[in-house]
């Protein structure tokens, strides 16, 4: 095999994350749009897991998902269904798709649609539910399904009518940009981006649902949720990060991902394999009654962010993140400064006011991180090691070194260098 040029290629991996421009253009149903997807088939967040692996938030969120589309009609029975493996599990990666937190989206479940309309790829992300106890936190009451069934019921549909009312859709990476303008981050910040989202949705919201009660119920719904725009975000930033996978030779990382248990990472030039070791635990500040002893290990998708060069990569660019993930203002931008010594490109399209409209930085190499000794920096909520309980806190956490190493062995081995 010829030896690549691996900077000509990360160069080109990245030219396609940063030119890719994804745009929300609808909500639907998930085996609709999702590739492979199936009725007994449970997407969820990270690495490949099975059930016996399963933290508490992951197998609390499970139980709930299972319960939601009348496959079980409780605990027991899903835990006996699970047993007995007739369900199958793969994570929402490999489907073109992310999921904050569990992750978990069931077939009847409605996802956002995400398509890139630079290089025609699509991705897809569940809805998000808001606060308090929730199916992404592994809680699964009946107040938890029933409002997964409101979302289905009535947010889902009049989404899906005001995004197709809407002329070409939503432009996410545009919506990002302003809002890192705003004091976002685009991960465990995104206030700004949310009230763009909902202002841009509340006129036709207003106008097309049947009943004033339902608009202003969903209209408080979005208002409310300071994170309803972290879901789009989050299938935007997998569209662009797809975008610059599959380039030969190159060690751009193009996904990171943690499932409670293990952590993995996908390499550009390596192909599907994962990468994967043990989830780290979030240092940060926890809500009142709560310590690190109830946190579970790291845990979610949304670290998609990070790997197109926003949340941890811009917190620069959002000094106040730091009152909730702790640390000083000067600490948020010690942390994106950082950040580049480890990445390929400063973004053409993200920029950091409070760092002279400098470009976020963007696409990890592994060699880097390697050779240096810095793994990525990640914002993140906690979640309490026991399903239903929520979310307990939020922090920085980093990916363990051993997955970038094994990433450079493989990625030597295939390409001669070993």
């Amino acid at each position: 095999m010829t030896t690549p040029n691996i900077d000509q290629a990360n160069s080109a991996a990245v030219e396609r994350m940063m030119s890719a421009r994804p745009i929300l253009t609808g909500v639907a149903t998930a085996r609709d749009v999702i590739p492979g997807m199936k009725d007994n088939l449970l997407l969820h967040a990270g690495p490949p897991i099975e059930w016996e692996q399963m933290s508490g938030p992951m197998r609390g969120a499970v139980i709930g998902g299972l319960i939601f589309e009348g496959m079980a009609k409780d605990e027991a029975v899903a835990v006996s269904m699970l047993k007995a493996g007739e369900i199958e599990f793969s994570p929402c990666h490999e489907h073109g798709s992310v999921g904050p937190m569990a992750g978990i989206t069931t077939a009847s479940m409605k996802v956002y649609v995400v398509e890139n309309i630079t290089h025609g790829n699509k991705a897809f992300s569940n809805l998000n539910e808001g606060y308090g106890k929730v199916l992404r936190y592994g809680a699964y009451s009946q107040e938890v399904i029933e409002k997964l069934r409101w979302m289905d019921n009535v947010v889902g549909p009049l989404l899906a009518d005001a995004l197709e009312a809407i002329e070409n859709g939503i432009d996410i990476r545009a919506l990002l940009a302003e809002s890192l303008h705003m004091g976002d981050e685009g991960h465990n910040r995104n206030k700004a981006g949310s009230t763009l989202f909902a202002a841009k949705l509340a006129p036709l919201i207003a106008q097309l649902a049947k009943e004033k009660s339902v608009a202003a119920e969903v209209l408080q719904f979005l208002g409310n949720n300071a994170l309803s725009v972290l879901n789009p975000v989050m299938a935007a930033c997998k569209a662009m990060a797809d975008a610059g996978h599959g380039v030969e030779g190159s060690t751009v990382m193009t996904v990171m991902a943690r499932n409670g248990t293990e952590l993995g990472i996908r390499v550009s030039g390596l192909g599907a394999h994962w990468f994967t070791g043990p989830v780290g635990q979030p240092d940060g500040l926890y809500f009142p009654g709560f310590t690190a002893d109830d946190a579970s290990g790291d845990i979610g998708d949304s670290t998609i962010t990070e790997t197109v060069g926003i949340g941890g990569f811009a917190m620069a660019a959002a000094p106040a993140i730091v009152t909730f993930v702790s640390g000083t203002p000067q600490d948020a931008i010690s942390a994106t400064l950082e950040m580049y010594e480890i990445t390929v490109a400063e973004h053409e399209h993200f920029t950091i006011p409070a760092l002279d409209f400098r470009g976020t930085p963007t696409g990890v190499d592994i060699r880097k991180v390697v050779e240096l000794g810095i793994t990525p920096r990640i914002n993140t909520g906690i979640a309490h090691r026991d399903a239903g309980v929520g979310q307990v806190g939020a922090g920085l956490v980093r990916p363990p070194m051993n997955v970038f190493e094994e990433a450079l062995v493989a990625y030597a081995e295939k390409y001669g260098f070993a």
